[in-house]
């Protein structure tokens, strides 16, 4: 079941809502987390209850071990350790079983060794990797003394499983929401808000991420018969796509969160007006980035321990950064690409680019940002390595893309043209006006968007959020 499917915005969430209020103006939280965690357990139960299964059983583990942790500080330690030896092998296993078997049959066949392929692979839980790195979390807080150990199983399930943030994130911290699981307020105020953000998250999913990912799909398909104009056309779609995606999904989320009496952390803060790509890091996928920090770049020393230190620091992190998202090699090399530069601004780049003119720094920036988009979605490297190649090659008699020119209507342009100002700007300027921010304007538009978004959705097949599949 996904945010953007009818299924979900009239079945679901209504029902939803309704047993939800109805139980918090009977009972306050107590009761509404049960109401909030069963329908969780329902939303991803609804993919396969196997997999349902599987995340009952991780969060059971964990309940338990870290309730040893407290209680056997003797053994805290190899405690710690055997959690995070079961939830990283989860991961492991459910992730990276077939890439690390993939890749040793293909080495095995340069040494002139056969290793039959096994007759099954193994599927992907959806949403494993955000629900590993949120509980991982939790287990290293308790451990560092960050704080207790949750008592009660239904509100650790509850603070796993909360369906607004399961699948795709934002990564919420245990912190961040344990005293809003305890006791909470609910205002019509956080309602509004919550449906506003739900709206405006709706909007860019159905309407602008949809539209820009049919046109990179047109262009990926082929990366060896399109032209450079057409190259950097598909590249600049993905880089709209992948941003209104899942910035769509983390609106959706903290919007819905909020529905429920939840504050979730922001994940994203416009990261295409960056001038840098330290600057892009700080504002894109916020709630992973400092995760990293927190969990990986931190512990491992950070920057504390000299100049070469840090720059190793950086490329595992960057390193397990793109293989976090993708058991495939572009991943991999998307993740040590943007980790290279994140070194060499360190290194000296950044004074460089700090003297350009502002437009030239975010030129540089989003150069970046683009080409390093094609690793993360072409199909594999080599899909990758051949697109960019096109990017780059002029080649003035390749024009024969009308597959490409039918994509391009009316309907696209508006799309584009929205997606591209939208990156860019809040349009914070306009609250100088009020009759733009008066309660009926406010209202029109959000009415406004709801409809285009709801009569657009209709006619549109299954399009999930491109981050289920991490």
């Amino acid at each position: 079941m996904v945010f953007s499917s009818t299924i979900f915005i009239f079945c679901f969430l209504p029902i939803t809502l309704l047993l939800y209020y109805t139980a918090y103006a009977l009972g306050k939280a107590k009761p509404a987390n049960i109401v909030l965690l069963l329908a969780s357990m329902i939303f991803y139960a609804w993919g396969g209850t196997k997999y349902f299964l599987i995340l009952l059983a991780v969060v059971a583990v964990n309940y338990l071990l870290t309730l040893l942790i407290e209680s056997m500080p003797k053994y805290r330690r190899s405690i710690f350790i055997l959690i995070m030896l079961i939830d990283i092998g989860n991961l492991l296993y459910f992730k990276y079983f077939n890439f690390f078997g993939d890749n040793m049959r293909a080495l095995a066949e340069l040494i002139g060794i056969n290793i039959p392929e096994a007759a099954s692979r193994i599927v992907l839980p959806i949403g494993i990797s955000f629900y590993t790195f949120q509980i991982i979390s939790y287990v290293a807080d308790v451990y560092m003394g960050r704080t207790k150990a949750q008592k009660s199983f239904i509100k650790l399930a509850l603070y796993v499983m909360m369906f607004p943030q399961l699948i795709a994130g934002p990564i919420v911290r245990y912190t961040d929401i344990n005293n809003e699981m305890n006791a909470r307020t609910i205002s019509c105020g956080d309602i509004e808000y919550g449906i506003k953000r739900f709206i405006i998250g709706f909007f860019k999913k159905v309407f602008i991420a949809n539209a820009a990912g049919g046109m990179a799909d047109v262009m990926f398909s082929m990366p060896g018969d399109i032209n450079m104009a057409y190259a950097w056309l598909g590249a600049v779609c993905y880089t709209l796509q992948i941003y209104y995606d899942f910035s769509a999904y983390s609106d959706m989320a903290i919007g819905l969160g909020r529905a429920f009496g939840f504050r979730f952390n922001e994940n994203f803060d416009l990261p295409y007006i960056s001038c840098s790509i330290q600057e892009f890091w700080r504002r894109w996928h916020i709630s992973l980035s400092s995760w990293f920090r927190d969990y990986v770049y931190i512990p491992l020393g950070g920057n504390r321990r000299g100049k070469l230190r840090t720059y190793i620091n950086l490329g595992i992190v960057f390193f397990l950064t793109g293989f976090w998202h993708g058991a495939a090699w572009q991943f991999i090399v998307w993740g040590l690409y943007h980790g290279a530069f994140l070194i060499m601004e360190r290194l000296g780049l950044r004074r460089i680019i700090d003297r350009l003119p502002k437009i030239l720094r975010h030129v540089y920036t989003m150069t970046v940002v683009i080409i390093g988009w094609v690793f993360f979605r072409a199909d594999d490297l080599g899909t990758a390595i051949r697109y960019i190649r096109a990017m780059f090659s002029f080649d003035p008699g390749n024009f024969g893309m009308y597959s490409v020119l039918s994509q391009i209507n009316a309907l696209f342009v508006i799309c584009m043209a929205i997606g591209i100002v939208f990156s860019f700007t809040r349009f914070e300027g306009l609250k100088r006006f009020k009759i733009w921010n008066s309660s009926l304007c406010v209202n029109i538009r959000y009415l406004t968007l709801w409809i285009i978004s709801v009569l657009y959705l209709v006619g549109l097949s299954y399009n999930p959020f491109i981050y289920f599949k991490f």
